[in-house]
């Protein structure tokens, strides 16, 4: 779809819906302090697009978790991302839900309670992402074996810079006379 396959189709959907929904709960808990309506429906308006899109990234990484090539390793991180997705959009579903139910006049103690739950959410929220940025960056999931045997032999080659062209990391910076004194060696 759009030259991207289920594995990048997953990577490119579900950074929006974890930053709604992390702005969803500070609206939320901004409005509260501040007594603001305004940042609160923000809050409910962010929310329902957060769940909305974080819904449709755990169904992308659903389908692409058998579209990965994966040993042991990458299968028990990808379950544990897979338990963490499906516990983050719960709480945040239920917390949606439980405010259209009650058609946003929450008691105090349930407000509170939201807003906790919505906390809870947002810790899990982040754990989950680490778990997928693991998978990532250190287990390379998503790169086809191929892909990454040849770039593996890439960097054993090296970096060499053309004649001429400077070598940022590894030479020294050429010597430059201080003002005033007369060209010299060292």
């Amino acid at each position: 779809m759009l030259g991207y396959d289920l594995p990048r189709l997953h990577a490119a959907v579900n950074d929006l819906p974890a930053a709604l929904l992390l702005v969803a709960v500070l609206f939320d808990l901004v409005g509260w302090l501040l007594k603001r309506d305004s940042l609160t429906w923000a809050g409910i308006w962010t929310l329902w697009a957060g769940v909305i899109g974080g819904w449709a990234a755990v169904i992308l990484g659903e389908l692409a978790e058998d579209a990965v090539e994966h040993g042991d390793a990458v299968h028990e991180i990808m379950s544990v991302h897979e338990r963490l997705a499906l516990i983050t959009m719960s709480i945040f579903t239920a917390v949606l839900l439980w405010k259209l139910w009650r058609r946003f006049q929450l008691r105090p103690a349930e407000d509170r309670l939201l807003k906790l739950l919505m906390i809870v959410g947002l810790v899990f929220l982040v754990r989950t992402a680490a778990e997928g940025g693991e998978l990532v960056f250190d287990h390379a999931a998503g790169i086809p074996t191929a892909k990454l045997q040849s770039e593996i032999e890439n960097r054993e080659e090296g970096h060499h810079h053309e004649a001429g062209e400077a070598d940022d990391h590894d030479s020294t910076p050429a010597h430059v006379d201080p003002p005033g004194t007369p060209p010299h060696t060292h």
